[in-house]
């Protein structure tokens, strides 16, 4: 028979869905450690990053006025809450608040440091030492 082939096509190579990321509300003392939290939601470009994360954090600062509802509605929306704790972080009333709120709605709460001088805040959960390990188990 003229024209086929006797040769077998292999099939495509499946590809591999790309991973969800959790959904993570960060928060963090936005007038001192925001270049932390972009580290942290910017960490997972890096290919060898073995965790993914989908930032529901705010973008603006505690006095606007419809704040406390937009953070709420970000950390019900969330499936977990990560507190960076810096130097002043412990001192800071809408990281207070949002971690009141994320208690309020049930939602897990951890905190990481780079620093172990950095003191926690009340409230907000587990302390981890910032580092690939621990982020991969909170985040997998």
């Amino acid at each position: 028979m003229r024209g086929k082939s006797t040769k077998s096509r292999a099939a495509p190579k499946p590809r591999a869905a790309p991973k969800k990321g959790k959904r993570v509300f960060v928060s963090f003392d936005y007038d001192k450690d925001k270049n932390k939290k972009n580290l942290l939601v910017g960490q997972p470009k890096n290919k060898l990053t073995p965790f993914k994360v989908t930032d529901y954090s705010l973008k603006e600062a505690a006095p606007d006025k419809k704040w406390e509802s937009k953070a709420r509605d970000k950390i019900k929306r969330s499936e977990k809450v990560i507190v960076i704790l810096g130097k002043q972080t412990h001192r800071a009333p809408g990281v207070k608040k949002e971690v009141k709120i994320a208690r309020q709605e049930k939602k897990p709460v951890i905190q990481i440091t780079t620093d172990p001088k950095h003191k926690s805040v009340p409230n907000a959960g587990k302390r981890r030492k910032w580092n690939w390990d621990n982020l991969r188990k909170e985040l997998k």
